[in-house]
Parts: structure tokens; sequence; C-alpha cells
């Protein structure tokens, strides 16, 4: 029952709170990214893992990392996205990784013209008191790609593993 929850609820509720938090507050708390860690450590060795499906997922996320690394060198990226996007990677595995990047970029991509279409218009009266919308709304602010992140993973991840082996009907019988 704490696996079936556990698989339910980490990933799935830590990458919704890094979406918001990187709203509102433009930033990943590296926190996040260390529960996703252990959360994955906790999962792998319960579930029987093997040693090398863990290899191969460590794998997946040491790859996105080196490549997101690479993004925020350039300034692209910010370094909380970096993180997360290489956990979700560790997450996934090879797996679902590329299927999880395409809808993250697509997300993102959409996600950041949206960003600069709304930063074209001005902000009405009553939201200009709003300091998270305000950050949102200056020019000079970066994207925050968790959101991307997060909405690329929330759609991937029902169909991993991880969600395949919760057994549903226990909690449909409570």
């Amino acid at each position: 029952m704490i696996l079936d929850l556990t698989r339910l609820l980490l990933f799935p509720g830590l990458m919704a709170y890094a979406a918001v938090s990187d709203i509102f507050t433009m930033t990943i708390s590296n926190r996040i990214s260390l529960l996703l860690i252990a959360g994955f450590g906790f999962l792998a060795f319960f579930s029987g893992m093997t040693p090398h499906q863990a290899l191969l997922h460590l794998g997946a996320g040491g790859i996105v990392l080196v490549v997101a690394f690479a993004c925020f060198s350039f300034g692209w990226i910010g370094g909380g996205d970096a993180k997360l996007a290489a956990v979700a990677g560790l997450w996934f595995g090879f797996d679902h990784l590329l299927q999880y990047l395409v809808y993250a970029s697509l997300f993102g991509g959409a996600l950041t013209l949206l960003l600069l279409q709304f930063r074209q218009w001005p902000l009405p009266y009553a939201l200009g008191r709003q300091d998270w919308l305000m950050r949102l709304h200056h020019k000079d602010t970066g994207i925050p790609y968790g959101v991307a992140l997060a909405l690329g993973a929330l759609i991937v991840y029902p169909e991993t593993e991880w969600m395949k082996a919760v057994d549903l009907a226990r909690f449909a019988m409570n």
C-alpha cells in the first residue's frame, strides 16, 4: 500500500509543486530534486528493480543532466530546470525519455510563445500589485521552464512501469 501511494503521489506531486514554485518564484528548490532522487531510490529498491535497470535509469538521468547543464551554461534554462529535467530522466529511464523530452520541448515552446505575447500587453492595474505576476510579465525575466518540464512529466508518467505496477483494484476496494 505504501509503495502504491508513493508511486501514485510522489513524482506527480513534486513535479506539480516544482511547476507552481517556478511560476511564483522563478526558482525550483534543490529539495525537490533531492526528494525525487530519494523517492526513486526508495521505489527502485522496494519495487525490486534490478541493478541493470537501475543503471539504465541512472544513465538516462546522467545524459539529461549533461545536456541540460550545457543548456544552462549558455543561459537557455535555469539551474533548477536542468536538475529537474535530469531527475525526470532518472525516473523515466530510456523507455520513456524521448517521449518526455518531446512533450517538455513542445510545452516549453508553447509557454515561451505565450509569455512573449503576454509580455507585449499592458498588465491590468488590478493585477499590477501581484509581485509574481509583475516578475512574470517583465521582459527581462526568463521563462519558467519548470512548468513545461512538469507538464511533460505528468503526461508521460501514467504510461510508465511505476504506474502500471500500482494495484488500483486495492484502492477501489477500500
